[in-house]
């Protein structure tokens, strides 16, 4: 069962590095900016697996808070940008 969940991590890591390529070409701040959200997701979900994998509770840990982490970052710049730092990317 182990070999079932090692094989879904590196499916999202290849998933992940795809969305990476989103966030280099991203059309807009907006998609880049849900690309990077998602590769957060995905980060998350990998050290939950790797948690049940190795059987550790500290990838437990990392897990929850790097899911507050990235809440915390997404939220921060979608004030950022609704405060008009958008047109300043952009120059």
């Amino acid at each position: 069962m182990k070999e079932f969940f090692i094989a879904i991590v590196c499916i999202l890591m290849v998933n992940a590095l795809v969305c990476f390529y989103r966030v280099v070409v991203g059309t807009s701040i907006l998609d880049r900016m849900v690309a990077i959200n998602i590769i957060g997701t995905k980060t998350l979900i990998v050290l939950a697996l790797m948690s049940y994998i190795f059987d550790e509770g500290i990838y437990l840990n990392l897990a929850f808070v790097y899911g507050l982490f990235n809440f915390v970052v997404t939220i921060a710049v979608a004030r950022y940008l609704e405060a008009g730092g958008e047109e300043e990317c952009l120059e």
